[in-house]
C-alpha cells in the first residue's frame, strides 16, 4: 500500500513505506519509525472511519414524510377520542338493546371503564394504523433484495444505505484509467525519426537503432518476460507490459540474451515528478559505456541535441525539428495516446559515474493506447440520457484526457474550453470562481487526489448528491466526503475500498450506470409503497373518523385495522420491494436533494383510489343495511372484507405508478405473485373461520362476489386516472410551508 495501486520503488529519494505495505520485488531491512494511529495508516484510517450523521437524501424525506403522517394520524385521533368521549357522556351513544349507554350515576364504574378503555383503544389504533412503521421495512427489504441482485451485476454494497443514494445521484465523478479503460497498454504507434514505422519493425529500421531500442527496453525497465514453451509472460506496471511485449513481439528482443551482454551501472529510477528512468550500462563484449533514458516524450526530448533518423543516420536537432517533433508528441496525445520516448549516448569511462542527462540521441517514440472498455460509450450515454452528469478526473495530461473523453463521450465537440481543466488551474481558483464553473467543466486532467475532493465539496455545496470513483489510498478523502463512494475491486487497494460505499467488482463504467439503475429502482420501489401505503392509511382513517364523528361507532375495529397494519405492512412490502429494474427508469430526471418523494403523479393515484373507498364503504356503513337487505354484523365484515381485497387488488395499481399496463412483467415476479395468493388465503381465513377473533360473520358467496367488483373496480378507476395530465411542479410547492414542500 504506497498511496497509489500502481507499483512504486522506495530508495533513497523516496525512503518511507506506509504500514500495511506489500512488497513486490527486491529485499531491505527496515526501521520503524511510528506504530498505530500514529502511522500514515492509522492517520487515514482514522479520518475515513468517523461516521457521518449526515443524512442520506432518501432518509431525511423518510423522517419528514413519517413525522408529518404522524402528527396527522395524532390530530385525527385526538378528534375522534374527543368525539366519542363527547358522544359517550351526554348520553348520545346506545348499546345492543337500544337503551342509552350512559345515564349518569346511575351507570355502573365498571360499565364506564370498559366504555372508556374502548373508546382509547379506538383512537391508538387509528395512530397505529396511520403511522407508517411498514416503511422501515419496506425500505430494508428492497435495500437488501438490491443488495444481493447487484452482486450478480458486479456492484458489493458495502452500506444498505448508498442503494437508495445512488438513485438521486446527479453528478459522477469517474477516474480514467481500468474504469473508463481496459487499463490494458498496447504500443498502437511507432516513430523513428520523423518517420511512422508501419508493419514489423526489426525489419523496417536500421540493425544498430534496433539493437539500442532493445537495450534500453531490456535494461531500463522494472518488468520482467519469462518465457513458457512458444508464449510470453510480462510482468509489471501496464506501461512496462506494453513496452515489453513490443519489444519483444515487434523488436525480436530476447531479455536474457540482452541481460547476459550488459551489465547495470547505475540505475535512475522513475519518479511522479520527473516522469523518466535511466540506466547507465557496460557491454560485455566491448567494454563500452552507454546511457539508456526513456520517459514522457516532452521531457525527454529536452534532454537531446540529436536524433536518429530512418536510415539510422544522427542528425542535429536544431529550432525547426524540434518543433516538428513537438507536434507528432501533441498528435499522438490527441489520438489519446501514452507517448513515451527513448534516448541514448554513449558515454567513457571519465564520465561514468552518474546516468547523464544531457546531449542525448532521441532514438523514437512508442504511442500507447489504453483503449476504452467496449461498453464505456453506451454506459456514459446511458447516465447522460438518464440526467446525470459525468466528469471525468485523470491525472494525463490535456491531450489524452480530452481524446480518451471525447472517445467516451463524455466531451462533445461543441463544448466550450471551461469544459476541460488542469488540477493546477482548478485549484488555483478562488472559492467563488469555482463554485461559478464547477458545473460545466467535463474533465480535469493533470489532476491530484486533493483536486478531487475539492470538485466533491464544490458539487455537494451547489446541491448535487455526488458519486465519485477511486482506486489508490489518496482517493479515500474524496471517497469519504461523496454522497457515494465507488472504489474498484480489481485495482483498487484495502484502504480504497474501506472508504467506499460500493465496490465495483469488475472495475467497469458500465457496472457503476447498472448500479445507478439499481439505485432507482430502489427509489422506485419505495415510492411504490410508499403511494400503496398512503392510500391505506388515509382511506382507514378518513372511513373511522367520519363513522366515529357522525354515529359514534367505528366500522373497522380495532382487531380488524391491526390486522389490515399487519397483512398490508408486512407482506405488501415484500410484493412491491422486489420489483427489477426497468429501462424506463433511466429515461426520468435524477430527483436529486430537494425533488419531492411523493410526486404530483403518485399524489393523482393515492387520492382517487382513497376517495373511491371512502364513498363506498361509508355507502356500505350508513346505506348498507338498508340496500342490501343485512343485518350489522354482516354490513361489517363486508366493509372490513371489501376494504382488504381494495387493498390486495391497488397493490396491482402500485406496481407502475406511471404506466397504464399494470399487469406488465407480473409472471416474471413470482414472488408478488405468491404473496397476493398468500394475502388472498389468509383474508379468507380471517373472515371465514376466525370469526369470535376478527369480530366477523361468515359470508356467503354472493357476498364474496359483491367483495371482489368493489376491489376490481380499482383497476378500470386506475386506468382511467392516468389519463389526467398532472402538472410537473410539485403540488406542495404552491404553498409556504417547508417541510409540505420538502415531502
Amino acid at each position: 500500500m504506497t498511496g497509489e495501486s500502481d507499483h512504486v520503488r522506495v530508495d533513497q529519494v523516496n525512503p518511507f513505506v506506509f504500514s500495511g505495505t506489500k512488497v513486490a520485488d527486491g529485499y531491505a531491512k527496515m526501521m520503524v519509525t511510528s506504530v498505530g494511529m500514529n502511522t500514515f495508516w492509522g492517520e487515514m484510517m482514522s479520518s475515513i472511519s468517523r461516521d457521518s450523521d449526515e443524512q442520506t437524501p432518501l432518509q431525511a424525506r423518510l423522517n419528514k414524510l413519517t413525522s408529518s403522517i404522524g402528527k396527522v394520524g395524532l390530530a385525527v385521533a385526538f378528534l375522534v377520542l374527543v368525539v366519542l368521549l363527547v358522544r359517550y357522556f351526554t348520553g348520545n351513544t346506545e348499546d345492543e338493546n337500544g337503551n342509552r349507554e350512559y345515564t349518569g350515576g346511575k351507570t355502573k364504574t365498571d360499565d364506564v371503564i370498559n366504555a372508556v378503555v374502548g373508546i382509547v383503544a379506538a383512537a391508538v389504533t387509528i395512530v397505529v394504523v396511520a403511522i407508517p412503521e411498514g416503511l422501515p421495512l419496506a425500505v430494508t427489504l428492497t435495500l437488501a433484495y438490491s443488495m444481493k441482485r447487484m452482486m450478480v451485476d458486479q456492484a458489493m454494497v458495502r452500506k444498505l444505505a448508498a442503494c437508495e443514494t445512488m438513485g438521486s445521484a446527479t453528478t459522477i465523478c469517474t477516474d480514467k484509467t481500468g474504469t473508463l479503460t481496459l487499463n490494458q497498454m498496447k504500443v498502437t504507434k511507432f516513430w523513428l525519426g520523423k518517420e511512422s514505422i508501419q508493419g514489423r519493425v526489426c525489419d523496417s529500421i536500421a540493425r544498430n537503432v534496433a539493437e539500442l531500442f532493445r537495450q534500453g527496453v531490456g535494461l531500463n525497465t522494472t518488468g520482467s518476460v519469462y518465457k513458457s514453451g512458444d508464449s510470453f509472460e510480462f510482468s509489471g506496471s501496464p506501461t512496462e507490459k506494453a513496452i515489453l511485449s513490443w519489444a519483444v513481439m515487434d523488436m525480436k528482443m530476447d531479455m536474457e540474451e540482452v541481460v547476459r551482454g550488459c551489465d547495470v551501472l547505475e540505475v535512475e529510477a522513475f519518479n511522479s515528478e520527473k516522469k523518466r528512468s535511466g540506466v547507465l550500462m557496460k557491454k560485455v563484449e566491448d567494454g563500452s559505456l552507454h546511457v539508456h533514458w526513456k520517459g514522457a516524450a516532452e521531457m525527454i526530448l529536452a534532454m537531446c541535441e540529436s536524433y536518429y533518423d530512418s536510415e539510422g543516420n544522427v542528425k542535429d536537432l536544431c529550432g525547426d525539428e524540434r518543433i516538428e517533433f513537438e507536434r507528432i508528441i501533441q498528435g499522438m496525445a490527441a489520438s489519446s495516446l501514452r507517448c513515451i520516448a527513448f534516448a541514448h549516448k554513449q558515454v567513457f569511462s571519465e564520465a561514468a559515474d552518474s546516468v547523464q542527462e544531457n546531449g542525448l540521441i532521441l532514438m523514437g517514440f512508442v504511442g500507447l493506447k489504453d483503449p476504452c472498455r467496449p461498453g464505456a460509450k453506451k454506459a456514459v450515454e446511458d447516465c447522460q440520457f438518464a440526467g446525470v452528469n459525468v466528469k471525468m478526473i485523470t491525472g494525463d495530461n490535456v491531450f489524452t484526457a480530452k481524446a480518451i473523453a471525447t472517445e467516451c463521450g463524455i466531451l462533445h465537440l461543441d463544448d466550450s474550453d471551461e469544459s476541460v481543466v488542469e488540477g493546477v488551474v482548478f485549484r488555483s481558483y478562488t472559492e467563488e470562481e469555482r463554485m461559478a464553473k464547477v458545473d460545466k467543466i467535463r474533465v480535469m486532467a493533470r489532476s491530484s487526489p486533493f483536486d478531487k475532493l475539492l470538485m466533491v465539496q464544490c458539487l455537494k455545496k451547489k446541491g448535487h448528491v455526488v458519486a465519485v470513483t477511486g482506486d489508490g489510498t489518496n482517493d479515500a478523502p474524496a471517497l469519504k466526503e461523496a454522497d457515494i463512494g465507488l472504489s474498484m475491486g480489481v485495482q483498487g487497494t484495502e484502504v480504497a475500498k474501506e472508504s467506499s460505499d460500493i465496490v465495483i467488482l469488475d472495475d467497469n463504467f458500465a457496472s457503476v450506470a447498472t448500479v445507478l439503475k439499481w439505485g432507482r429502482c430502489v427509489y422506485n420501489n419505495i415510492q411504490k409503497f410508499i403511494q400503496f401505503q398512503l392510500t391505506v392509511n388515509v382511506a382507514a382513517l378518513v372511513i373511522n373518523f367520519v363513522a366515529a364523528v357522525s354515529s359514534g361507532e367505528v366500522p373497522l375495529t380495532a382487531v380488524q385495522l391491526l390486522w389490515v397494519n399487519l397483512i398490508m405492512d408486512t407482506l405488501g412490502a415484500l410484493a412491491l420491494a422486489t420489483e427489477r429494474p426497468s429501462k424506463e427508469l433511466m429515461e426520468k430526471r435524477p430527483v436529486g436533494r430537494t425533488g419531492p418523494l411523493i410526486t404530483n403523479v403518485m399524489w393523482r393515484n393515492l387520492i382517487a383510489q382513497a376517495m373511491y373507498q371512502i364513498a363506498v364503504l361509508l355507502t356500505l356503513e350508513f346505506r348498507g343495511e338498508a340496500i342490501l337487505g343485512i343485518n350489522e354484523k354482516v354490513k361489517d365484515t363486508l366493509i372490513f372484507n371489501a376494504f382488504v381485497l381494495c387493498q390486495i387488488f391497488n397493490e396491482f395499481n402500485a406496481r407502475k405508478i406511471e404506466k397504464k399496463n399494470v399487469f406488465e412483467g407480473i409472471l416474471k415476479n413470482k414472488l408478488f405473485v405468491g404473496i397476493i395468493g398468500v394475502t388472498v388465503v389468509l383474508q379468507v381465513v380471517m373472515v371465514e373461520f376466525l370469526n369470535k377473533f376478527a369480530d366477523t360473520k361468515r359470508l356467503n358467496l354472493w357476498e364474496w362476489r359483491m367483495c371482489i367488483g368493489i376491489a376490481a373496480a380499482s383497476w378500470p378507476i386506475a386506468l382511467l386516472v392516468k389519463f389526467i395530465p398532472v402538472p410537473e411542479r410539485p403540488i406542495f410547492s404552491y404553498l409556504s410551508l417547508r417541510k409540505l414542500r420538502s415531502i
